[in-house]
């Protein structure tokens, strides 16, 4: 039986607390009794420390990173303050990590709803304007209505969205990878075979969830524009 893994999530407010701690520790205990018992591994513990002025979250793109790069799932003592944070659940989101809560460990099904009930409002309101902007051009006398007889032209644009997703994809899974293995060559790791054996002992897999090997260490760097 595979153990799970997690990385865990900290917030404090600010830069005082951050250094003090306060709060930290409630967090810390919170989330180590959620995972008493059973087979778990905690990867890493990563603290945001935020003043209340900006948005930008930084070590919840570290904490995100780290939890595609080891198929881990991303743990938070409390979700009330973080729920409401939209920079938090549009970046949560995004990511395509799971997460859970310790105080609302349903939490990741209501977010997908009212992410849903969002989407919904939104393409509501698109809808309506469109509808309202085609009725305006009606009225002026524009003739309305689109060439069907381009379906090939349709499908290749779509194959191309395909394939445009699929290398963002890629390129992000570089991106994550290579702070990593710059930090690899650092330690003096000098060949792709020693990269990829490097990434192994971290509990890093590839996109595919297979060992490393030489070969996916250099379309890596490749990707990247780092050397080995």
């Amino acid at each position: 039986m595979h153990s799970r893994k997690f990385v865990a999530y900290y917030r404090v407010s600010t830069e005082k607390q951050g250094r003090s701690g306060l709060g930290l520790e409630a967090q810390q205990e919170a989330v180590r009794s959620y995972l008493n018992g059973g087979a778990w591994q905690l990867m890493a513990e990563v603290v945001e420390v935020e003043s209340g002025k900006k948005n930008d979250r930084p070590r919840l793109a570290e904490a995100l990173r780290l939890c595609r790069l080891q198929g881990a799932i991303l743990i938070i003592a409390k979700l009330d303050r973080l729920a409401r944070n939209v920079a938090f659940i549009s970046n949560l989101m995004e990511s395509g990590v799971e997460f859970t809560a310790v105080d609302f460990p349903q939490a990741n099904r209501l977010t997908v709803h009212i992410l849903a009930a969002v989407a919904e409002h939104e393409r509501e309101m698109i809808s309506r304007r469109t509808r309202d902007a085609l009725a305006a051009a009606k009225a002026r006398g524009k003739k309305l209505g689109g060439n069907r007889g381009k379906i090939h032209l349709v499908a290749r644009k779509g194959a191309l969205a395909s394939a445009a997703v699929r290398s963002t994809k890629a390129k992000r899974r570089a991106a994550d990878i290579g702070p990593i293995v710059a930090d690899i060559q650092a330690r003096g790791a000098t060949s792709l075979r020693q990269i990829a054996a490097a990434l192994n002992e971290r509990h890093i897999r590839t996109a595919r969830g297979k060992e490393w090997t030489a070969t996916q260490v250099m379309r890596v760097l490749d990707r990247t524009g780092a050397g080995a």
